[in-house]
């Protein structure tokens, strides 16, 4: 049967989407983000960038943008929905895999007071962050959120796990990742010489072991705190690792958290924000709090991944795979989250973060400054009380 407009000519049959280009499509985009992942990696085997603490994520996201805002956009129509798989999908299983990284075990080695340092420090670096982003320097508060993630918890990695929870756009996670770089590695230099400036002027009593809890519980990504560690000791290096992990380890119950607050409340800036055009959005929407009549509803939305983070820290804390199988699953694992940073990237338009001017990067600077004196604080009370 014949289809007829109002002037009576047979209307046009609709295009039937080809699935075999859709997929193609999808695979061009992942091997784009694939090939700037792999680039990455090896970038960050060389020694220098080692050295001072760059990880492969972060250079991805820069090879990132540099494709994204060159060549990408004459090529966009036939890779999008594959950076936006990349910057979605696999952003998840990466988060999921990250629980390889860190054991149950790894809460006994620093006991109660590195565990209670790690807590403390998390939720008041966050607790400023959204004060101070939203109230003192203006920031709505995704962009407020997503680097106060970073600055409290781990780094790019927490940033990346907060931005399905607030449903942040692409240069927002951007702008909150780059001040994890600059200040993490001001980190790598600055918190050595704070050690050698405490002993040698006993301004505070600062020993291998307490200045690893420190530097694990306030430095922002793991690779940072590894080097400021090494610059002391191995005994320090490893004591400041096995804090950060368990400041990681929080990033689940963390991201529950958040999910449900968000779930009951909703600011209106928020609404306002465009999404990234293209996209899909998210399978939850916590931000949006609000149902078609515009009354608040209290739905909890617990992230799905969270729970399959937790869940691998769990499974690799009963020491059933072989130590061989857990470096394999790492090192993909480094792999996914590199493809998700470099999807980030090459989304990421220079522009929008030139627009979002000086305000992140001062309340960044405002975050990384409560860390080290309100971070030390905290340590030197809580070693003080339980030890």
């Amino acid at each position: 049967m014949r289809i007829l407009t109002n002037s009576g000519v047979p209307a046009a049959a609709p295009i039937q989407p080809n699935p075999w280009r859709a997929m193609i499509d999808r695979l061009a985009g992942i091997a784009l983000v694939g090939a700037l992942a792999a680039a990455a990696i090896a970038l960050g085997r060389i020694g220098w960038f080692e050295s001072t603490g760059i990880s492969a994520l972060t250079l991805a996201i820069a090879l990132g943008m540099i494709v994204g805002n060159t060549l990408y956009p004459r090529i966009a129509h036939a890779g999008a929905s594959g950076v936006t798989f990349s910057k979605q999908t696999l952003l998840r299983l990466g988060i999921i895999l990250y629980g390889l990284r860190l054991t149950f075990q790894d809460i006994a080695i620093v006991g109660v007071p590195g565990v209670t340092i790690d807590l403390l420090v998390l939720s008041s670096t966050f607790a400023l962050s959204w004060w101070m982003g939203t109230r003192l320097f203006g920031l709505d508060r995704k962009t407020a959120m997503l680097i106060g993630a970073g600055s409290s918890i781990c780094g790019a990695a927490a940033v990346m796990a907060t931005e399905p929870v607030v449903r942040g756009r692409a240069e927002q996670v951007t702008v909150a990742v780059s001040t994890v770089v600059v200040f993490g590695t001001l980190a790598i230099f600055l918190y050595p010489a704070i050690y050698y400036l405490s002993n040698r002027y006993h301004l505070l009593a600062m020993s291998p072991a307490s200045y690893g809890i420190f530097a694990g519980s306030t430095i922002h990504e793991v690779a940072q705190v590894v080097a400021a560690g090494r610059s002391i000791s191995e005994g320090a290096a490893n004591t400041a690792v096995i804090t950060k992990m368990v400041r990681v380890m929080m990033l689940a119950p963390f991201l529950a958290a958040l999910s449900t607050y968000l779930s009951r409340s909703a600011d209106p800036r928020d609404a306002k924000e465009p999404s990234d055009a293209g996209e899909p959005s998210n399978a939850h929407e916590p931000i949006d709090a609000h149902d078609a009549s515009g009354a608040p509803h209290s739905r909890i939305v617990i992230p799905w991944f969270a729970l399959g983070f937790v869940g691998v820290a769990a499974f690799n804390s009963l020491g059933i795979l072989p130590k061989t199988m857990v470096g394999a699953a790492i090192n993909l694992d480094t792999v996914i989250l590199a493809m998700a940073m470099a999807a980030l990237g090459v989304t990421t338009h220079i522009s929008a973060i030139r627009a979002a001017g000086v305000k992140p990067l001062a309340l960044a600077a405002s975050l990384f400054a409560w860390l080290i004196l309100g971070g030390g604080a905290i340590n030197a009370g809580i070693s003080a009380v339980l030890g």
